[in-house]
């Protein structure tokens, strides 16, 4: 038996009566907004080709670890969903695949994913009855269909979806064929990249030799040499804003940060090429690379995104048989007020720098990143992050530093997705959360809702076009062609 797809318009809000009308008309304010997605991980290429979408399971299934970890959690093997090896290959049927993807459809219930495919299904797709193992086959065959058309190839749904601006993110040892070919196709779609050092940075990476030497070849400079390698970086990181870029983006296992002596970096960098760091040597490194990647901030500009607290790669079979990110990085607790402060007597006053930090460790929120950002002219807050971007993780976020950091630390939403079809979805969740705490603030007489109706415009767009100086790259961009 089929039931109804049913997307709800008052999903999110406040179930009491009074502050939910102020919620409408709150995201009424902003349901139409352009999407800033200025942190993201989606396919450069994909806009680069603007080939068509291949099929549901490659589109929707295999490359958002949010569905295949839990159902890998349930007992249902990656191979089974069309999740590609380590070797680049998948050898499941996608139409198989997403029957299976189907029978298990109720383990989302109550998720953000359940929330976020569900617009994409109704959205997106136009389906009207819910996804069960009855109906796999009409959503596989409708939404393939719907992808053999030209109004849904990537540069077509980047324009209906309202982008204004969505950042990639690359390493240094990209070459950035696709963001030069996205420039040189004269399409208007703003897709600019964002600079990823970590397999450079980090010793313990497992593609560091390799990469250090696309790094070499790239940059043309002695990566083996303290200065080389720094002068590296600078030289790359002028490539990356040559593509768009206006951050830089820091996934290290902590925040710790250390400002060593010249003379010290420079043997603890020996220590790093010659392979054999011990792992306080390969953390020393990458909290000295977080103080360095900052001062390289100062001098180009480059907004810097540390983002710390992940156990990557915690299901050692599964990262040998798929490789990263497949669904088994494991948030940990994080400290941030002494991992920070070597950097922060550095560079804590500097007014031209902004560092934006995010955390898997919510306990930190109130205790130690509201107050941080509530005091250094630096930092500023990243919103509620990946096992946290969910409705409930957002409202806690707001909860925890308002008080202490206000909204104005804060950068508004970015979606952190490889999922390209879920974009919009996240940024509308993001939309309502905001206008259901705002309604909340106004019911209580504690905001004014004039105040909200600005705030939330600042929240969904403002913010995120200030904090990751988007306003500024389209400026030099102006500069540079005239």
């Amino acid at each position: 038996m089929t039931r109804p797809l049913i997307l709800h318009e008052d999903r999110l809000f406040p179930a009491d009566t009074a502050t939910r009308a102020i919620a409408r008309r709150l995201y009424a304010e902003v349901k139409g907004l352009p999407i800033i997605s200025p942190h993201g991980h989606t396919d450069p290429a994909w806009f680069a080709d603007n080939a068509p979408f291949s099929n549901a399971t490659e589109l929707l299934l295999a490359p958002d670890h949010y569905l295949y970890r839990m159902l890998y959690s349930q007992g249902v093997p990656l191979e089974s969903l069309g999740v590609p090896s380590r070797a680049g290959r998948s050898s499941a049927d996608p139409r198989e695949a997403f029957r299976t993807f189907a029978a298990h459809w109720k383990l989302f219930r109550g998720t953000p994913s359940s929330l976020w495919l569900t617009h994409v299904f109704v959205e997106v797709f136009g389906l009207g009855v819910a996804l069960s193992p009855e109906t796999a086959d009409l959503y596989f065959d409708t939404i393939n269909e719907k992808l053999a058309t030209a109004a849904f190839r990537p540069r077509a749904l980047f324009e209906r979806f309202n982008i204004e601006v969505l950042a990639t993110t690359e390493s240094p040892s990209d070459s950035l064929k696709h963001h030069m070919a996205i420039r040189e196709s004269g399409w208007a779609g703003q897709v600019i990249t964002a600079y990823r050092p970590d397999p450079v940075v980090d010793p313990e990476h497992e593609e560091f030799a390799p990469s250090l030497e696309l790094f070499a070849l790239l940059s043309g400079k002695d990566v083996t040499t303290w200065r080389g390698y720094l002068e590296a970086h600078r030289i790359r990181r002028a490539a990356f804003k040559e593509a768009g870029a206006t951050s830089t983006d820091h996934g290290h296992p902590t925040a710790r940060t250390a400002d060593l002596t010249d003379a010290e970096a420079e043997a603890l960098f020996q220590v790093i090429v010659s392979g054999n760091a011990t792992p306080e040597q390969a953390e020393l490194f990458r909290a000295q690379m977080l103080t360095e990647m900052a001062k390289m901030s100062l001098d180009d500009g480059l907004v810097m995104q540390i983002h710390p607290g992940s156990f990557r790669n915690h299901n050692a079979a599964l990262h040998a048989r798929f490789g990263r990110d497949k669904g088994a990085d494991i948030p940990t607790s994080t400290e941030y007020v002494r991992a920070l402060k070597p950097l922060l007597d550095r560079l804590g006053n500097e007014r031209e720098l902004r560092i934006i930090l995010f955390t898997l460790d919510e306990s930190a929120y109130a205790r130690e990143l509201a107050p941080l950002a509530g005091h250094y002219p630096v930092l500023k807050l990243g919103p509620a992050w990946w096992f946290h971007d969910s409705p409930e993780g957002m409202r806690r976020f707001r909860e925890q530093t308002t008080e202490t950091a206000g909204f104005y630390n804060t950068v508004g939403f970015n979606d952190d997705t490889r999922a390209f079809l879920s974009i919009p979805a996240r940024h509308d969740v993001a939309r309502r959360v905001d206008a259901g705490f705002l309604a909340r603030l106004v019911a209580e007489h504690r905001l004014g809702e004039d105040e909200a109706r600005e705030l939330i415009v600042d929240l969904a767009y403002n913010l995120p076009r200030q904090a990751y100086r988007l306003d500024r790259s389209q400026s030099e961009k102006i500069a540079r062609s005239a």
